[in-house]
């Protein structure tokens, strides 16, 4: 099969095509035939020898996490998916996957059936993203209808499902973005789009619940006593705890772990026509180091997808 390897870590030249053995499943994992795999900022980190590379270890090394596609072996005792099922996973992480090909393996359940309307690149930007907004708001900060939330970057990646998701829960959305991106922010349900480059949040927005920090400076100034900033650029810095407890708020990191339930729990909100998933643009396997650079510069309205 093709894949995008790497033989060593760095910027986005390292990336090339290569041909490498077809995995097989193991008991109760399913080979997918790769469709599309979304991109995260978590590969390009990883790539450069950052993210997750102190884990993984040293290169060769094929990066991504996010598949959409179809089934195309079940091992032995699967009962969850069948040949010929299209789905979508985050599977294995932060384990290697090596999405970045024509085929993956993984345990069956690390996949849900994608939804019929749902093309394979919307599906392929769903899983890690997705997961990492609603893990945010339900398991660490536990979100109830009424609460404010302020999503820093609310039309990137991550940002703009956190939106639709706490949305859907009944909470009213604050979400800061560039000027240019105000409309799109409306059209996915955010109450008050900032422009960051033009005011200072922390001295406009206050009596915030929860900050999703996704870019940018830590928004510690717009929380209420008490109140919750989870961090996924970076984590808790010291200076983040430092500016928390002097505030006398909450502050958190997160790390994404699949999930089954939830996977299926947002496919539902899809299909309910309350979630949607945006792509601004896809590339072929051939151009992960393009998709990398245009990733890398921050300035992307929801996700960027390889097409397999």
């Amino acid at each position: 099969m093709r894949a995008v390897s790497q033989r060593g870590f760095g910027g986005p030249e390292v990336l090339e095509v290569i041909e490498t053995d077809r995995p097989e499943p193991a008991p109760t994992e399913v080979l997918v035939r790769v469709r599309a795999a979304g991109i995260n900022p978590v590969d390009w980190k990883t790539r450069s020898g950052a993210g997750m590379a102190w884990f993984l270890g040293d290169p060769p090394l094929v990066l991504g996490w996010d598949v959409s596609g179809v089934v195309e072996e079940v091992g032995f005792g699967t009962s969850h998916l069948e040949v010929g099922d299209e789905v979508l996973g985050m599977p294995w992480f932060p384990r290697r996957a090596g999405a970045y090909a024509e085929y993956v393996t993984a345990p069956s359940r690390h996949f849900v059936r994608k939804p019929a309307g749902l093309s394979h690149e919307e599906a392929a930007a769903l899983p890690l993203a997705g997961l990492t907004a609603y893990q945010i708001l339900f398991d660490v900060a536990d979100l109830q209808p009424g609460h404010r939330v302020l999503v820093q970057a609310a039309a990137g990646g991550v940002g703009h499902l956190a939106v639709q998701l706490a949305k859907a829960h009944g909470a009213y959305v604050i979400g800061t973005a560039s000027a240019a991106k105000h409309d799109f922010l409306r059209s996915i349900g955010v109450d008050e789009a900032i422009d960051y480059h033009e005011v200072d949040v922390n001295q406009t927005v206050s009596d915030v619940d929860l900050v999703l920090h996704l870019a940018g400076e830590p928004a510690v100034g717009t929380l209420r006593e008490g109140g919750l900033i989870v961090s996924v650029a970076g984590g808790v810095s010291l200076e983040l705890a430092e500016a928390a407890a002097t505030r006398k708020v909450r502050a958190s990191g997160v790390l994404v772990e699949p999930d089954h339930a939830q996977l299926q729990a947002m496919v539902e909100l899809i299909e309910a026509g309350k979630l949607r998933v945006v792509v601004e643009q896809t590339f072929p396997l051939a151009e992960a180091a393009k998709a990398h650079e245009l990733g890398e510069a921050g300035r992307v309205t929801g996700k960027l997808v390889l097409t397999v």
